[in-house]
């Protein structure tokens, strides 16, 4: 399905603000992200949505499957830059970045160049070949349930952060699928539960973010 405003980062909040970059799951820039980063940005934060999928979402699984293995990841990577270089444009250098699962893989990517403050990855980690040292503070919100096909389970991922010395914070949320925080997944969605993560994800951004 079409999507408002294709190929361009959606902003939110006030400009100034620290900087927060949002990036969708496989299954594209879905309503539901819309309400998640007008709520990061009534807590102060300048929230940049980018579109990796260049116009469309769906919420078919096989569809997205087929979306995320189109998806080239250097492009991928620069369009997070540039949704980090928009939203900053008005002055304020602090940044994060929160991700949810591929969006999750490639935020925890992005934050190994040191080029972010923070970083919450939402049911998504780095396999041992993709990863390497990631120097800014890291909240993993994980699923009960879930399957690794990209990246690792949470166990060994985590280990190798400590063994790198990157401050570390994780949270399993009982009862609950991949997808999780997705509202636009009714199959998915665990309302509590994703209500917490973002609990959890506001109250670390503003730790690491803001004065």
């Amino acid at each position: 399905m079409p999507i408002p405003s294709p190929g361009i980062p959606l902003l939110f909040g006030e400009a100034g603000n620290p900087v927060v970059v949002v990036v969708h799951d496989m299954y594209g820039r879905l309503p539901g992200l819309t309400s998640y980063a007008e709520a990061l940005a009534s807590r102060g934060f300048r929230v940049s949505v980018p579109d990796l999928y260049d116009g469309v979402c769906t919420v078919d699984e096989d569809a997205a499957l087929e979306l995320m293995g189109r998806l080239e990841i250097g492009t991928a990577l620069a369009e997070i830059d540039d949704s980090i270089a928009g939203a900053q444009a008005t002055g304020d250098e602090r940044v994060g970045l929160v991700g949810f699962s591929v969006g999750g893989w490639l935020s925890l990517l992005h934050a190994q160049a040191g080029a972010v403050d923070a970083v919450v990855a939402y049911y998504a980690s780095l396999a041992a070949a993709d990863h390497g040292v990631i120097p800014c503070p890291v909240l993993l919100q994980w699923a009960e349930t879930d399957t690794w096909d990209a990246g690792e389970e949470p166990g060994p991922f985590v280990e190798r952060l400590q063994d790198h010395g990157t401050p570390v914070t994780e949270h399993h949320y009982v009862g609950t699928v991949h997808s999780f925080a997705n509202s636009s997944l009714p199959d998915a969605i665990n309302a509590r539960a994703a209500g917490l993560a973002f609990a959890r994800t506001a109250v670390f951004l503003e730790k690491y973010l803001v004065d």
